[in-house]
């Protein structure tokens, strides 16, 4: 696995490096042509916590993990176990799918704790929303009157439906259609 390591405000020393590299190297055993995959390794400093972002873009999808610690070494371990615990639950949705693209995952290597169980998620309740135009801020107003963590609306400027979002660092997100 080729692995990029980069530092927002923060040197990333040898130690450091190897130690991701270590502990990345736990997902290799999923990986059938691991030699193709990249991942991205983004290590921030904010006051005294440091917040540990890895990105690994595959074929037909993106694993993704984020975790926030004060200890750098607890942040890469929560991110690493965070990875294989996406790997695991989604492991019977990923080889049943019908399309069946290539994941570069071996399965075979994939098990399941006993305390992860295997839960069915089902689509549970379905809205059907007007979508208005507005600007970003409105959308923003909008959520924050109904109290909801996105909104859903059609940009006034493009006519494409958009979607803004809070995130965990209290900052606002927007996903744009093209």
């Amino acid at each position: 696995m080729e692995i990029k390591i980069h530092g927002d405000k923060i040197k990333i020393t040898k130690a450091m490096k190897d130690y991701i590299i270590e502990k990345l190297d736990k997902l290799n055993k999923y990986l059938e042509n691991s030699e193709n995959v990249r991942a991205n390794v983004i290590v921030k400093v904010k006051n005294h916590e440091q917040t540990v972002e890895i990105t690994i873009p595959l074929k037909s999808f993106i694993l993704r993990s984020e975790e926030t610690q004060e200890d750098f070494y607890a942040a890469v371990d929560k991110t690493i176990d965070k990875l294989e615990r996406q790997i695991r639950k989604n492991k019977t949705k990923l080889m049943s799918r019908k399309d069946k693209p290539s994941y570069d995952f071996d399965f075979s290597k994939v098990v399941l704790e006993d305390e992860e169980k295997e839960e069915e998620h089902k689509i549970v309740k379905r809205k059907s929303i007007e979508v208005k135009p507005m600007n970003e801020e409105e959308a923003i107003l909008q959520m924050e009157l109904i109290n909801h963590q996105f909104y859903m609306y059609k940009d006034a400027d493009t006519n494409k439906p958009a979607v803004v979002y809070k995130r965990n660092d209290g900052n606002y997100g927007l996903i744009e259609s093209e």
